[in-house]
């Protein structure tokens, strides 16, 4: 026999966290922010089922009986993954990337949800940590893959029975953003760099960066890859030099990267070859060290005695490295488009657009794809598969045209 309904509980607003709440059965249940149209929508759902337990006779309480052994809030469950998180995104003895990554996608939903029960973060909660994330100006791009990432988070605690397989279940239903169909800040696509544009930087960067950007250039390595070149990873027994990355992007995988470099790699190499026989290839102390000779040579006053007695000093907060990372790497470009661009403001020619080292894969992909078609690119991008390629070779334009003259 049905009950009959009393008071509907109200939509409240939890003023101390900023989200909606409604309180069922004496238990509060967290809605998302206050005033979103998606707290609304899970009001609406509690409700509903508010209704049918009412009238079916039967009590959420009795739900949350049956689920009392995961009574851990997100923020605890959180906790605990991050003790997994550190030690498993660890490569060498280090964090890696992803390792952030993962905090940042999963900060959202520890000030969101965090004092809420694990066990109800569902779809409607999954869907206001997004919604979050496009009015915190993110891409699209970004917040899926950000969004994808709470849903591994789901998983492994689903895994470690800290929360009901349908927990997972629920947020596996969440699908991603899709272009056009969001207000998420959409980006333009990589494009590849002109030639034009690259040659006039190579004389404003170190001898490092320039090598390096020719490399790129010429191979389409992953900047990555570049930057942590050694002696040692360079068999140089036959004609065409392999180069095996000790460490590169798909390495989880079990995937192994070879990259040939041919006579005019070659010629690039081998004055670093001499140089630095064991070690990274490319580091910014030797860079620092090359400029602060030319300096010595170019002073045109003598140092004064106090000059000559100081010392470098043996714990600098800043000192340079024995190899360029990505970031460094992609600083240094950018340092010799400003003072390319600088000169050429003063000179009243047209300006360098900037661009960044990914661009070098994309350009010499296309190049690839151009010549010998896109399995050739996929080959010597060290891709898997061919589709993976195609999103870096750009469309032969040429060849349409050419096409279109034709049969057009």
């Amino acid at each position: 026999m049905s009950r009959r309904l009393g008071k509907v509980p109200a939509y409240c607003h939890h003023k101390a966290s900023g989200r909606a709440v409604v309180r069922i059965f004496g238990k509060d249940v967290y809605l998302g922010p206050y005033g979103a149209p998606e707290s609304h929508e899970a009001y609406e759902a509690e409700i509903a089922r508010w209704r049918a337990a009412t009238n079916e006779g039967e009590s959420l309480e009795h739900e949350i009986r049956a689920n009392s052994r995961f009574d851990l809030t997100l923020a605890e469950v959180l906790l605990r993954y991050k003790a997994f998180a550190e030690n498993y995104y660890v490569k060498d003895g280090k964090p890696t990337k992803e390792l952030t990554e993962m905090q940042l996608a999963l900060r959202p939903a520890r000030v969101l949800f965090g004092d809420t029960l694990a066990r109800d973060f569902g779809p409607l909660s999954l869907k206001a940590v997004r919604e979050a994330m496009i009015n915190s100006d993110l891409s699209r791009g970004v917040i899926n893959n950000r969004t994808n990432r709470i849903k591994r988070f789901i998983k492994w605690a689903a895994s470690e029975q800290l929360v009901p397989p349908s927990v997972y279940e629920g947020v596996r239903t969440v699908t991603g953003l899709k272009f056009g169909r969001t207000r998420a800040r959409e980006t333009d696509p990589i494009k590849p760099v002109e030639d034009e544009h690259i040659e006039p930087v190579l004389a404003a960067v170190s001898s490092q960066v320039a090598a390096m950007i020719r490399l790129q250039r010429l191979t389409g390595m992953r900047p990555c890859e570049v930057v942590l070149m050694q002696f040692q990873d360079i068999e140089r027994s036959k004609d065409i030099w392999i180069y095996e990355p000790q460490e590169h992007k798909t390495q989880w995988r079990g995937h192994h990267r070879v990259i040939a470099l041919g006579p005019q790699c070659q010629e690039i190499l081998t004055p670093f070859l001499i140089l630095r026989q064991h070690g990274f290839l490319f580091s910014p102390r030797d860079a620092e060290e090359y400029r602060n000779g030319k300096r010595r040579e170019n002073r045109q006053s003598p140092m004064t005695p106090s000059q000559q007695k100081r010392k470098p000093k043996k714990n600098p907060k800043k000192a340079k490295r024995d190899y360029y990372d990505v970031a460094s790497y992609r600083r240094a470009i950018k340092y010799g488009i400003l003072k390319v661009n600088k000169q050429r403001k003063v000179e009243k020619k047209e300006l360098l657009p900037n661009w960044f080292p990914l661009q070098l894969r994309h350009s010499r992909a296309t190049e690839i794809n151009e010549l010998y078609g896109i399995e050739a690119a996929a080959v010597s991008l060290g891709h898997s598969h061919a589709d993976v390629t195609r999103v870096y070779a750009e469309r032969n334009l040429k060849l349409a045209i050419e096409v279109a003259r034709k049969v057009g």
